[in-house]
């Protein structure tokens, strides 16, 4: 019972470890798989295309001429070219259906409300008049 207890915390400190150290190699096999012109998402939640990869840092193109340079560190994350493009420059051709669905959606909820026939006949059938004070 007591050999339990005490192994328990060594296995858990070992996992931990090991799980940190996996997140170290993916982060640096990220770091490795940077090259010019992938695009990026930065640890602030910034999309931006990678310009030149230096020894410690990198240079992102955050609009169009417009270079910063950045910690290697500072990258979460290398988007595939269809997800930058899609996030970039909006939603992709494939889901023009879904679009036309939204478009009309909102256009439905842009229409002014008005009194339906069951209403007016609430009023005394003008609609003109005002309602019964209190």
């Amino acid at each position: 019972m007591n050999l339990i207890i005490l192994l328990l915390p060594i296995l858990a400190i070992l996992l931990m470890f090991r799980s940190q150290k996996k997140r170290q190699q993916q982060q640096q096999q990220m770091q490795t798989s940077l090259e010019p012109g992938a695009g990026v998402r930065t640890i602030g939640g910034m999309y931006a295309l990678v310009k030149a990869v230096n020894d410690e840092t990198i240079e992102l193109e955050v609009a169009p001429g417009v270079v910063a340079h950045y910690t290697k560190g500072a990258i979460a994350a290398v988007l595939d070219p269809q997800e930058y493009d899609a996030i970039i420059n909006g939603r992709p051709a494939e889901d023009e259906s879904v679009l036309e669905s939204t478009e009309d959606a909102a256009e439905a909820e842009s229409k002014p409300l008005s009194l339906d026939k069951k209403d007016e006949s609430d009023n005394g059938g003008t609609g003109d008049e005002a309602p019964a004070g209190k």
